[in-house]
C-alpha cells in the first residue's frame, strides 16, 4: 500500500481560483466517508452497507474515474486534492475529486489533504485527522 505521504498532492483548480476562498486540512478519511454516506450522491460508489464498491460495481463512468486516479498512482503522477464542504443535512459533501479521495480509501489510505470552504472550518473539527 502506498501512503499518503509517498503521494504528491496538488491543489485542485478550484481553489487555486479563489486563493482566498479555501484553506487545506488533513482530513480522516473514514470520519469524512461516515459523514459522506447521508449524501443523495453516495449511492454512486458505497453499497447498501456504506462501504466503498469494487471497481466491477461502479457504473461505466465512475470505473473510468477511479481508473484514472489508479493510473496516476500506479505512475507516480501528483493527485488533485478533493474539495469538501458541508451539505444541507449538515454531512460531508464531495464537490471535486469524489474518485481521489474515495480510490485511496479503498487503499487503505486513512488522511487526506483536502481543500475546504475558509467559512466551513469549524464545521471540520470532528473531521481532522490526528497529526
Amino acid at each position: 500500500m502506498t501512503t499518503t505521504q509517498t503521494i504528491e498532492f496538488t491543489d485542485n483548480k478550484a481553489a487555486l481560483a479563489k486563493p482566498d476562498h479555501f484553506i487545506t486540512i488533513e482530513v480522516n478519511i473514514e470520519a469524512v466517508i461516515s459523514s459522506w454516506k447521508q449524501s443523495l450522491y453516495s449511492f454512486e460508489w458505497l453499497d447498501q452497507d456504506g462501504q466503498i464498491k469494487s471497481m466491477q460495481d461502479l457504473s461505466e463512468t465512475e470505473q473510468e474515474k477511479r481508473q484514472a486516479v489508479e493510473n496516476q498512482i500506479k505512475n507516480t503522477e501528483a493527485l488533485e486534492k478533493p474539495v469538501l464542504g458541508i451539505g444541507m443535512i449538515d454531512n460531508i459533501e464531495i464537490g471535486s475529486g469524489r474518485a481521489t479521495l474515495l480510490t485511496l480509501a479503498s487503499k487503505g489510505h486513512k488522511t487526506l489533504p483536502v481543500h475546504i470552504p475558509k467559512s466551513c472550518e469549524s464545521d471540520f473539527k470532528e473531521f481532522l485527522a490526528e497529526v
